[in-house]
């Protein structure tokens, strides 16, 4: 099978995002630290993050006491996240969530992707957001960019050609009209401002 596009670039540009590791964990330390107030992830077992990248995230949350598994399309982002020491007990997976994922039903208590949402087509975000809901128990939680967007990240968004306009204006009610087999996938969608241009947008399962 040919090798999407973006996977090409993401696995072309790894080694660029891998010198950002240690800056990223920082980061989303300060963000996990900043909105336990509101959304203690730490309080649940076990978390899958989607899109995981080079593993910044999963680090994080593995040393919150969580148990992490993390995937991504891009078998070079995962050699970087499964290059470092600390990442030796998270599970690491190359596989895509709009391709369906080899887990069952209810198998994660939290499902997180971070940036990934915003890049994706309409029709390619409502299958993630369907997918993730499938495998999770209590919450989906979306972090990815809010409307208050800066002239640079609106140029490098145009030149990339990805959805990021139309998902900062509607992010909130594509997550609440999420579907899956016929079922709305949420009872509610919450935001929490976690930066001047981040979202947590927290996505709590139907029991």
């Amino acid at each position: 099978m040919e090798e999407k596009k973006s996977s090409v670039l993401f696995n072309f540009i790894a080694p660029i995002y891998g010198l950002f590791y240690n800056y990223q964990k920082s980061r989303y330390t300060g963000i996990i630290e900043g909105v336990k107030g509101e959304m203690n992830i730490s309080s649940f077992d076990t978390i899958i993050d989607v899109g995981c990248g080079t593993g910044a995230l999963c680090a994080v949350l593995k040393d919150k006491g969580m148990g992490v598994t993390g995937i991504d399309p891009a078998i070079k982002m995962l050699n970087i996240a499964m290059s470092k020491p600390e990442n030796k007990e998270i599970e690491f997976l190359q596989a895509n969530a709009l391709e369906g994922l080899p887990f069952k039903d209810k198998s994660f208590d939290v499902a997180i992707s971070s940036y990934v949402a915003h890049g994706l087509e309409e029709e390619e975000k409502k299958r993630m957001y369907a997918e993730m809901s499938r495998i999770t128990k209590k919450y989906v939680i979306i972090h990815d960019y809010n409307n208050e967007r800066s002239f640079q990240t609106s140029i490098i968004e145009w030149l990339e050609g990805g959805d990021y306009f139309h998902f900062i204006k509607n992010a909130e009610s594509e997550m609440k009209e999420c579907l899956s087999e016929m079922k709305t996938c949420f009872a509610e969608v919450r935001i929490i401002k976690v930066g001047v241009r981040a979202n947590w947008y927290i996505c709590k399962l139907i029991e």
